[in-house]
């Protein structure tokens, strides 16, 4: 079964080809990076949203709510609290 869409994953390895090749900072289309951070964004908004509506749900209930695997959400919770958004 699909577990949905990983936003860790894809972060990491954008986070990684960038800071690992000036040659590819070089060649990087930033119209592709300007649309990976508005998806990005648009996901952190929904996150927001239902947690906002369903302050007790877990990980695992977002998770499925919203289409992502467990670690997605996991990434993007962290990452809403790190930055006191949640």
């Amino acid at each position: 079964m699909d577990e949905g869409v990983d936003p860790t994953h894809m972060c990491q390895s954008l986070v990684h080809k960038v800071a690992q090749s000036k040659q590819l900072l070089a060649v990087a289309d930033l119209g592709v990076l300007e649309l990976f951070e508005s998806w990005l964004e648009e996901l952190e908004d929904e996150v927001l949203g239902y947690m906002t509506k369903f302050p007790e749900a877990g990980d695992i209930a977002m998770a499925t709510e919203l289409g992502l695997s467990k670690s997605g959400a996991e990434f993007l919770l962290t990452k809403l609290r790190r930055e006191a958004r949640l």
